[in-house]
């Protein structure tokens, strides 16, 4: 890892995508600690998990997550790169 400037590059989508769900669903408190991460789960992410969500509320965290996922989405990349080829 390159340190906290990674940011959430070190976790897959698949996980972001139950981390989401699980503060959707109020299984996940907010804001996050490394316990909470562990209680469902995803304790093998709670280091870069914590990194970037470490003292976020709840729509803070659902923000940073929807964001992130979407932009992971191979139609929102293709996209990208044409915006920015100028195409």
């Amino acid at each position: 890892m390159i340190g906290a400037a990674a940011g959430l590059t070190e976790v897959p989508t698949e996980d972001l995508k139950r981390t989401l769900l699980a503060v959707h669903r109020n299984d996940l408190p907010c804001p996050v600690t490394p316990d909470t991460l562990a209680c469902v789960g995803l304790q093998d992410r709670s280091a870069h998990l914590m990194d970037t969500l470490r003292g976020l509320d709840a729509a803070a965290v659902r923000a940073v997550l929807v964001a992130v996922i979407a932009e992971r989405m191979p139609h929102n990349r293709e996209r990208r790169m044409r915006a920015e080829a100028g195409l």
